[in-house]
């Protein structure tokens, strides 16, 4: 029953939110919500907070401790706001800065004139809390696994529109552009996407797509994010299949302290040197939530416009290198908590349309849509009996649909009609039930338990899936902390699996240890066993159109896995002004029975997904982080080896081909004038791979290349922010490649398409709250 009222009501919302309007509501909102919050003046409080130097504060936060009154100061530092009468202690600070209070009292019809508040700069490094793999929530310097943390500040730094224009910069992960489903896919580690478990505030993410069977990161709201937390190594202990390279949890964002908060962005970018009402990009977002006496309620709806790129083409048609893209995205979050329980229900919406339009012969052309959706239901709960008691559970219902809709369209009159050549329509859709809940329990202060369960139930259906297939997949895992010290920690784990269709190890084990050397020196080791069993789409999946020609493989074989990696992070320096920490890290991955994509034996001319009898992928890497006021660099290699599958077969060739990766990440914020200002850049280099010829094996590569991003965001006014930049700055668009072949699974010719060229974006971010 409740299906279809989401779908009618993803069609309301679709009707009634066009672009254009959207911008106008935008500008309505910005300028008529202020007042709804206007105050009876009581007294008024005025004042300037400066540096310890004498130089102006600008955008500090000016509070009366305890109430919902204050401010925050202009570009010249200065403040002023009323409130009613009595004595408060007032605090102000800024990022970066102390805090400082004093008391204040306010009389009635009367302006209090403050001396001058000064703050002491000094680089402040806030504990990275992560729940990525925790028993409880703490500090990522405390976790025995490596987690890289992504916080809301650097996503609004960088003016992403998606999760890619995120990651994209970050150590050990590749992106691939398939342009003709317009899907991104990700590798980490070496490994592709496939065994990178994706998680949405916990729960896995349902409805893999594509040649290489992954989840579309892209088909997330970048609006709804409030930080991404990236766990390398295996997982698949604890997070079951799709682990084995690690996990990528995207964590939302949930109300504050404020009672009620209202936001809205508008996002302006061009696409290459295309812009315009009718070419560019063109994203719209409004968000809200509230809170009262435990209770929560948190909406939002994005649009996003791609129109696509011509690439200097006149007209429409396939020549286009990159399709029109229109996304819908809606999520709403209903909660409660009181001092032992957070309990909360949410619904996700996605909407997408990639328009493939055909190019005019004869004054006909067929156009294919990909309309995609998918409805998300998680409800999740936590439960403190107390200190030593507690438990999680979170279960989630995903139904995601791809459909290919082919129109008929006459050149003379524009008129469209549905296609009803053979495959013109069709529809696939996948489901799936997930339910993971766990304990835990702390037997004394140097062990703790955390028996689980784990259950993911999944099933297909369409015009190219053979049936309606199912695949489930139950588990039961336990791991333990254990400390005999208080600089040694040892988390042990074990999992026992049932799948409905392939038989999985007795046992997958796992290990994980943090030990610290010396209170700025931490070593963390790790080891974990690995099952995946072949998805839906490997095993039934048939899918054929102009870029890709493959068929499912009913006769796959599960992925068996070994996974070894380690780190060593060092606080070189901790002091108030100036920190500086280095990370080194290594990897080795070995994959039995690898799934990946051949010609099909059986019928030439076709591809199909076969498993590899084995693959490995190793590596290392270093990151340094520097923190100087406010001046923060970020600095860091990595080296990955791939395995050569030809290696044992022909004398001379290497074991492993290599390929580099440097990062340079700068930020630096003008407090004074309420602005920052920062430098993004990657270097991918050359990835040589081995490839059969028609007589012998030879070595073919894919060309390295720079991506830079510059971007600055300035506060206008104490509601507004302004964003703006330069995407790609070194306007790469395309990289040859030796090693592809038209005619073949994948057709894409000798280049691979990684950008749409340099591209200037300007948004607008409206923030308002009320304590």
């Amino acid at each position: 029953m409740l299906l279809p009222f989401l779908n009618c009501y993803s069609h309301v919302v679709s009707s009634l939110f066009f672009m254009r309007t959207s911008t106008i509501l935008f500008f309505c909102f910005l300028f008529c919500l202020p007042g709804v919050y206007a105050q009876q003046p009581s007294g008024t409080v005025q004042g300037k907070v400066l540096t310890a130097g004498g130089k102006p504060v600008a955008y500090a936060s000016v509070a009366l401790a305890g109430t919902s009154f204050g401010t925050i100061t202009q570009e010249d530092g200065t403040f002023q706001f009323t409130a009613p009468a009595g004595t408060y202690t007032i605090s102000a600070q800024a990022i970066g800065s102390g805090n400082v209070a004093l008391q204040v009292a306010i009389v009635p019809h009367q302006t209090l004139e403050l001396p001058p508040i000064k703050l002491n700069q000094q680089a402040v490094e806030l504990p990275d809390v992560v729940v990525t793999g925790q028993f409880e929530p703490q500090s990522a310097r405390k976790s025995v696994y490596q987690v890289r943390t992504i916080g809301s500040e650097q996503i609004r730094m960088r003016g992403a529109t998606d999760v890619q224009g995120v990651l994209n910069n970050q150590l050990g992960i590749r992106f691939d552009q398939d342009l003709a489903l317009g899907s991104s896919n990700l590798s980490l580690q070496g490994i592709s996407g496939q065994n990178v478990k994706v998680l949405l505030d916990g729960a896995p993410m349902i409805g893999r797509g594509g040649t290489s069977n992954e989840i579309n990161i892209n088909q997330l709201d970048i609006n709804s994010i409030e930080r991404i937390e990236i766990v390398e190594g295996p997982m698949s202990v604890v997070y079951g299949a799709d682990a084995l390279a690690g996990v990528i949890n995207i964590i939302t964002k949930k109300p504050g302290t404020e009672k009620l908060a209202l936001s809205a962005r508008l996002h302006e970018e061009t696409i290459a040197k295309e812009y315009g009402t009718e070419s560019g990009i063109h994203n719209q977002n409004l968000r809200a939530s509230w809170q009262h006496k435990g209770w929560q309620l948190v909406g939002g709806i994005s649009h996003n416009n791609f129109t696509g790129l011509k690439g200097g083409k006149v007209g429409r048609g396939l020549a286009w290198p990159w399709h029109p893209k229109e996304q819908w995205l809606g999520d709403v979050l209903v909660g409660y908590q009181s001092s032992h329980l957070k309990t909360w229900y949410r619904l996700n919406l996605l909407d997408e349309e990639i328009n493939n339009l055909g190019t005019f012969v004869n004054g006909r052309t067929t156009d294919k849509n990909y309309l995609s959706k998918r409805y998300m239901h998680q409800a999740q709960a936590d439960w403190q009996l107390n200190e030593k008691l507690s438990a999680t559970a979170v279960a989630s219902y995903t139904n995601f649909s791809r459909r290919t809709q082919g129109v008929e369209v006459e050149e003379a009159t524009g008129k469209e009609t549905l296609s009803l050549a053979a495959g013109a329509q069709d529809m696939t859709t996948f489901s799936g039930t997930t339910f993971r809940s766990t304990v835990q329990y702390a037997l004394s202060s140097a062990i703790a338990l955390q028996p689980g369960v784990d259950l993911n139930l999944e099933k297909g259906s369409g015009d190219r899936i053979a049936g309606e297939p199912a695949i489930n997949d139950y588990a039961l895992f336990v791991s333990a902390e254990f400390s005999p010290s208080s600089t040694i920690h040892i988390r042990p784990g074990l999992r026992v699996v049932h799948n409905s269709v392939y038989q999985a190890p007795p046992v997958l084990p796992s290990v994980n240890a943090k030990v610290s050397l010396t209170p700025k020196l931490d070593l963390r080791v790790a080891y974990g066993r690995g099952f995946r069993a072949p998805s839906l789409r490997e095993l039934y999946f048939n899918f054929h159109d102009a870029s890709h020609n493959i068929v499912g493989n009913t006769d796959l074989q599960a992925e068996l896995s070994h996974s070894v990696n380690g780190s060593l992070a060092w606080k070189v320096l901790e002091g108030s002004r100036v920190q500086l920490a280095s990370t080194i890290g290594t990897f080795y991955n070995h994959l039995d029975n690898q799934i990946t994509t051949g010609q099909d034996a059986r019928t030439p001319g076709n591809y199909t997904y076969l498993n590899v009898e084995r693959h490995k992928t190793t590596g290392a890497n270093v990151t340094n982080t520097l923190r100087v006021e406010a001046f923060e660099a970020t600095a860091g290699a990595s080296y990955i080896g791939r395995y050569n599958r030809f290696y044992e077969e022909q004398e001379g060739l290497a074991h492993f081909t290599w390929s580099p990766e440097v990062i340079l990440n700068a930020t630096y914020s003008f407090r004074s004038l309420g602005a920052s200002f920062g430098v993004f850049y990657k270097y991918t280099g050359v990835m040589p791979t081995y490839v059969l010829g028609t007589e012998s094996v030879y070595l073919a590569e894919i060309a390295g290349f720079s991506w830079a991003d510059v971007t600055a965001t300035k506060s206008l006014t104490k509601f507004l922010t302004l964003n703006v930049g330069v995407k790609n700055l070194f306007d790469v668009q395309q990289i040859t490649s030796s090693q592809l072949i038209t005619g073949g699974a994948h057709s894409t010719g000798g280049n691979r398409p990684v950008g749409y060229g340099r591209s200037f974006f300007l948004g607008l971010n409206f923030q308002l709250s009320k304590l």
